[in-house]
């Protein structure tokens, strides 16, 4: 049984990896923003609740995004292990999860870290935007979303490496090769 965390910075191939992760280890992978869509487009009281937040441009309150992710880890598809992306993101969504957990006598087993370079992951971001064509990803919101990223996971990375849980993989290079060095870091941990 696997429950862990996957977190890195925008680019850094989180989506990518949790999928290849999810289906190796055969764990349901949940990320908050699939969780966030499945709500909203349902109008499940949480989902209307969230919209409010989503259309006025601000970030849904840690009340609402943890009771959505309380109510998808009591689902039956992750009771032999889960793969979260996406949460938590504060130091009170870690106590929240860690609550969560507890209820049902777990704990998370593993947090595991992609690094990235920000200028590789800038030069990543801008080409996706391109492909993509998100013209609101230009360099200087690139650059704020990489500062946020990092101002907001500090904690989050600090709480979990005080346990001896985070495990850090580089997440540049190709798909492949990053999928094989995560699945060689959680090979040593379980």
């Amino acid at each position: 049984m696997t429950r862990m965390l996957i977190i890195g910075p925008p680019g850094a191939g989180k989506g990518t990896q949790a999928a290849r992760i999810s289906d190796r280890l055969g764990v349901t992978a949940i990320s908050t923003g699939d969780i966030f869509r499945a709500n909203v487009k349902n109008q499940t009281p949480l989902g209307l609740e969230a919209k409010k937040y989503i259309d006025a441009g601000n970030f849904v309150p840690d009340s609402v995004t943890n009771d959505m992710v309380r109510a998808r880890l009591l689902e039956d598809d992750v009771a032999e292990g889960f793969l979260l992306d996406g949460y938590p993101r504060t130091a009170a969504q870690v106590e929240e999860l860690d609550d969560i957990l507890a209820s049902k006598g777990q704990k998370l087993d593993v947090v595991l870290q992609l690094t990235a370079d920000d200028e590789e992951l800038v030069q990543r971001l801008l080409k996706r935007a391109e492909i993509e064509g998100r013209a609101d990803d230009n360099e200087d919101v690139i650059r704020h979303r990489l500062d946020l990223y990092k101002a907001q996971t500090a904690d989050v990375v600090a709480s979990y490496d005080s346990r001896g849980i985070v495990a850090r993989v580089d997440g540049l290079g190709g798909i492949d090769d990053v999928t094989e060095r995560v699945m060689e870091v959680l090979k040593d941990i379980s």
